[in-house]
């Protein structure tokens, strides 16, 4: 099994951004959940490199500091830890959170499919459309 550690500093909350600059979702500062700022969960970090949905769905893997998209390894979303990629827009400041939702349990893990090859575009699923559990 893999051992990777996540590429992002430990109890700290880490904001990701779509591809026009606006927060989108933050991964909690236990370093696996993602939450939107209305306080739903939205997925889970895998050994520190896969993003997965609570349904069990492989939906992207982190690359330099953002989330590529699995469907075509384009990018869907940046942090202020990434590096590489297309050209990032400016960030906008970020929502309030409100208080986090309970998480769902996580169902079983699909088979982990292929990567793509990497693309240094913007994903069009660069929005909540990325995690179909939404």
């Amino acid at each position: 099994m893999e051992n990777e550690e996540s590429p992002f500093p430990e109890n700290e909350i880490t904001p990701f951004y779509n591809s026009r600059g606006e927060a989108t979702f933050y991964l909690y500062s236990n370093g696996e959940h993602f939450y939107h700022y209305d306080g739903t969960p939205m997925g889970y970090l895998f050994i520190g490199k896969y993003v997965l949905s609570y349904s069990g769905k492989y939906l992207g893997w982190i690359h330099n500091g953002s989330i590529l998209d699995y469907i075509d390894g384009s990018y869907a979303f940046f942090t202020t830890y990434s590096s590489g990629g297309p050209s990032r827009p400016s960030r906008q400041s970020r929502p309030s959170r409100a208080s986090r939702q309970s998480r769902p349990p996580k169902s079983s893990r699909e088979s982990r499919p292929s990567r793509p090859s990497r693309s240094t575009r913007w994903s069009t699923r660069s929005n909540m459309s990325f995690f179909p559990d939404y």
